[in-house]
């Protein structure tokens, strides 16, 4: 593959390679806005031209999650590697980022070297309302958000054989979600996983209680069922990945972890799952619990309200008792099972408290909050080293994160369009 990725790009950076991509290769690409953000920001679309199917990948849904649009661009260099034919394949249309604001606001993280410290200090992830992949997201003035009209006007226009959402997992391990089975491509996943040195998650938060036909691998629900948890108002059939299927095309969600937690690859019976998720859902509302207490004494200082990352702080500790409740062992529960519920007991409470922490950085009354931020900066450094060696948490090199998206989408592409094109080994 053309280039190694050393570190995550900001998304300056991506759309500037892809329109030096274009520039390059006039004969092959069009770049195009397809859209703009609520605040203003392009949503660019680079294509790659091609006489067989078209297949559709879509780069940043998540903000927290720079691999994603990180990825757009080294596929594109990949696709356009060599003296190939200029229509030869399918047609490639490369959605940059879908959520260009929230990556703005998470600019920092993938600038410097890339620590969870880093990692934390950076940290926005949107609340359910201010994620443009789901169809009910709704924006202030109860429209559906400018990002996902433009991402459904772009499937209608395209009708994707296959889409590609590209995301990330902070810690954990590589799993793929699909609308509908697609067959060979679970073996060419947990394959690639194994080259990047990642382990399969076999039993994730994400994905919980879905069917899963290989390891690794989980299909959606059909529309109208619930997702993983019955606290979280998110449901796959109310998604843009779901909104593919009226032109008859799949879906496939790749994850790729920055941090690799190994015991997520265990499917052996967890031997006192009761007692481990007890004892996770009374952390998760411990954790939370004291940090609405820390909301309530900053809330009079904060500058920024509203706004998506107060909105965040606000989602996470209403849901929370939820999930705790819904956390119930069942016959047979797996140690992969387990353990990304303990993760999500850790994690949740310290990302609201790093999203705090940032709320009250830029907050007003001088002295009177210093105290409050001392406070925040510690629950923040406890929790994060806490989490990190509770699970062992092990670094993924960004270009083999990278080349396993890649790798991913081009094997699904293959599955489903019946392409020929080679993998790469490493971005």
């Amino acid at each position: 593959m053309a280039g190694r990725a050393a570190r995550f790009l900001s998304v300056p950076e991506t759309m500037a390679g892809a329109r030096a991509l274009a520039r390059r290769h006039p004969e092959r690409c069009l770049i195009r806005v397809v859209g703009r953000s609520r605040g203003g920001r392009p949503l660019v679309l680079l294509t790659i031209c091609g006489d067989g199917p078209p297949v559709l990948v879509v780069g940043g849904p998540h903000p927290n999650e720079p691999v994603g649009w990180t990825s757009t661009l080294y596929l594109a260099r990949h696709l356009l590697r060599g003296a190939e034919p200029p229509r030869t394949g399918p047609a490639w249309h490369i959605l940059l980022c879908l959520d260009p604001d929230g990556a703005a606001l998470t600019a920092g993280w993938p600038a410097g070297p890339p620590s969870m410290a880093r990692h934390f200090e950076h940290f926005h992830r949107p609340a359910f309302d201010d994620q443009p992949e789901w169809l009910s997201a709704r924006g202030d003035e109860g429209r559906p958000l400018p990002e996902t009209l433009a991402l459904t006007r772009l499937i209608d226009e395209t009708r994707p054989a296959l889409q590609c959402s590209l995301h990330g997992v902070d810690l954990g391990g590589a799993f793929l979600e699909l609308t509908r089975a697609v067959p060979g491509l679970s073996d060419r996943f947990a394959r690639s996983a194994r080259q990047a040195r990642m382990p399969l998650d076999v039993g994730t938060y994400d994905a919980y209680g879905w069917a899963s036909p290989s390891p690794g691998t989980y299909l959606m629900p059909a529309a109208g069922e619930p997702g993983a948890f019955a606290a979280l108002p998110d449901s796959p059939g109310d998604s843009t990945w779901a909104y593919a299927g009226r032109h008859g095309g799949v879906t496939a969600v790749v994850e790729a972890p920055m941090w690799a937690a190994d015991a997520v690859a265990d499917g052996r019976p967890h031997p006192r799952a009761a007692a481990a998720l007890r004892a996770a859902g009374q952390d998760l509302l411990a954790g939370t619990g004291d940090l609405d207490d820390l909301l309530a004494q900053a809330r009079p200082h904060l500058v920024e309200r509203p706004g998506q990352v107060l909105a965040s702080v606000e989602f996470n500790l209403k849901v929370a008792a939820g999930l705790a409740d819904g956390w119930v062992a069942t016959p047979g529960m797996t140690v992969s099972q387990v353990v990304n519920l303990e993760i999500a007991s850790e994690r949740i409470p310290l990302r609201i408290a790093a999203l705090l922490r940032r709320l009250l950085a830029g907050a007003a009354g001088g002295s009177r909050t210093e105290p409050l931020r001392a406070r925040l900066e510690r629950e923040v450094t406890e929790r994060r080293e806490r989490f990190a060696e509770r699970f062992r948490a092990r670094w993924i090199p960004v270009e083999d994160q990278v080349s396993h998206q890649i790798r991913t989408i081009l094997a699904a592409a293959d599955c489903v369009t019946g392409g020929d094109r080679p993998e790469p080994g490493t971005a």
